[in-house]
């Protein structure tokens, strides 16, 4: 895994530290879907959020695990990789990380965040877009199988 880009050297310092033993990462769930706050953009100490249509996702070999973001989140979407099902979200955010831009800076919500905030379901919303919909068929099954109940 490359490095992420540092803001600043104390992070890069974690990072090396963070690559020495196995150390948490945060990961963007389901609520954020539809919302798309980017609240912690503006407070993460490395450039680990990315940016797709409807959702913010975190590169979990990127994040150094300080947690500022967690907190910042409106929609309480970011939760510890500790959680018990967070393994699934850890697999989700890696993948799409992968594909999507690096997000840096704060945007507006998407129009409707308020009204969809704290929804259940929200994952049949990735469903719309044909390419998005095969990733996760393919690389989160456990995520596809939940969005068709």
């Amino acid at each position: 895994t490359n490095p992420p880009h540092f803001k600043n050297h104390k992070t890069a310092s974690h990072w090396a530290r963070r690559m020495e033993k196995c150390v948490l990462a945060y990961v963007v769930t389901e609520n954020c879907i539809a919302c798309k706050y980017t609240d912690c953009v503006d407070v993460c100490p490395v450039d680990c959020f990315h940016e797709g249509d409807t959702m913010l996702v975190i590169h979990p070999d990127h994040c150094i695990d300080c947690g500022v973001c967690e907190p910042e989140c409106p929609a309480g979407a970011i939760q510890p990789d500790t959680e018990p099902d967070s393994q699934k979200w850890v697999d989700f955010n890696r993948g799409l990380a992968n594909q999507w831009p690096v997000i840096t800076d704060r945007k507006d919500p998407l129009p409707h965040a308020e009204e969809m905030d704290g929804l259940p379901g929200k994952l049949t919303h990735l469903k719309s877009s044909e390419p998005l919909r095969a990733w996760v068929k393919t690389n989160a099954p456990t995520l596809w199988l939940e969005a068709a109940e």
